[in-house]
């Protein structure tokens, strides 16, 4: 699995103009599984998430986790995290994970989210949408397991 994490001051998803997830303060994460993924890498990214210590404290250190600032999640899957560019001007998506293995693994690991107690809004799986977001810092990581 490979997530792009970024802490957000506010996020939406929005489909056929109509917004399907949403979020004022926390995590956007960006969520790409390919063939190999398990439950058990999703447990352990799920758990990383929330120990996470990216939020300023009193002294502006990172030293506060996202359920410390009663922060949200919103989690979008994106397959093209998966794209290999190397050949041609076409990216290649054969190492993302078919839909009918990403998207069990994905909703999975959003109700592993949920177990940790956080709040997690999601864009639809397989659609077109429109991602909205204030980066805050920026802070931007990437996960993998």
């Amino acid at each position: 699995m490979r997530i792009v994490l970024q802490r957000s001051k506010a996020a939406s998803v929005t489909v056929d103009g109509e917004v399907v997830g949403e979020i004022t303060h926390g995590y956007t994460l960006l969520v790409g599984i390919t063939h190999e993924d398990t439950k058990q890498q999703a447990d352990w990214l799920a758990a990383k998430i929330a120990g996470l210590r990216l939020f300023e404290d009193e002294e502006g250190k990172m030293n506060r986790s996202l359920d410390e600032v009663a922060g949200q999640i919103l989690s979008v899957s994106q397959f093209t995290l998966y794209g290999d560019s190397q050949k041609g001007r076409r990216p290649s998506f054969i190492e993302a994970a078919r839909p009918e293995v990403a998207e069990p693994l994905w909703l999975y690991f959003n109700d592993q989210l949920r177990s940790h107690g956080f709040d997690v809004q999601t864009g639809v799986f397989g659609a077109m949408m429109d991602v909205s977001l204030i980066n805050d810092g920026p802070v931007t990581l990437i996960l993998e397991k």
